[in-house]
């Protein structure tokens, strides 16, 4: 039963989507951004990829690399490996958990119970549930970019986004979660904020830029 509901909601949100446009991914994010004059190497940034320590679960370093190139091209921010003023971490993990129908976390509830009396003892199984657990599966999702002045060490920009819902689609959802966490950039609001974006297609890997090949003279 449990199988079936599950596929009754997929279909129930693809019809959704396919009836109101894209799908959208609704986001908590938190950022805070140095203030002038320190906030002046953001604008047209030029930056390369520095990987912190590895998290196990997480995606592949690449992977994300390559997700928040396509997010930081879109606020006008351009890699350049040999002239970069900034260095880029970026992180990004995937939690799955079950949810009930109230929103809840939830666990299969089984009591074992052992009763006596003068007329006997017993021994009885129940479940504190229905025979069939009406529990459906749930992603939190969460992303961070950190961006530090190679000049000076200085922290300039840190944001992160996280989402909570039932898409499995990881790699599309943590894509438009990079998105997200660069709403406003350079000077994003500096509180904790709701932000909505389209769930995006597959992001190719990342490839440092590299100038343009040099074309020899023609022979004479």
């Amino acid at each position: 039963m449990w199988m079936m509901r599950i596929a009754l909601i997929l279909l129930a949100s693809a019809l959704s989507a396919c009836a109101s446009g894209p799908r959208m991914v609704d986001a908590e994010v938190r950022t805070s951004a140095a203030q002038a004059p320190g906030n002046a190497v953001l604008q047209a940034a030029r930056y390369r990829f520095e990987r912190a320590p590895l998290v196990a679960g997480q995606p592949a370093p690449e992977k994300l690399e390559a997700m928040a190139q396509a997010a930081l091209a879109r606020v006008g921010a351009q890699r350049d490996d040999a002239r970069a003023r900034l260095s880029v971490q970026v992180g990004g993990y995937v939690n799955a958990y079950w949810r009930d129908e109230w929103g809840g976390m939830s666990n299969a509830r089984i009591a074992l119970g052992i009763g006596g009396g003068w007329r006997g003892g017993g021994i009885g199984l129940g479940f504190g549930g229905p025979m069939w657990d009406p529990s459906i599966p749930a992603y939190v999702s969460e992303v961070s970019l950190l961006m530090r002045d190679l000049s000076t060490g200085q922290i300039v920009y840190d944001t992160r986004a996280r989402h909570d819902g039932p898409w499995h689609d990881t790699e599309n959802v943590l894509a438009a979660l990079f998105v997200a966490a660069l709403e406003g950039y350079p000077q994003p609001a500096h509180m904790v904020r709701r932000v909505a974006v389209p769930l995006l297609p597959p992001t190719p890997t990342a490839v440092p830029a590299t100038p343009a090949p040099v074309q020899a003279p023609p022979a004479r």
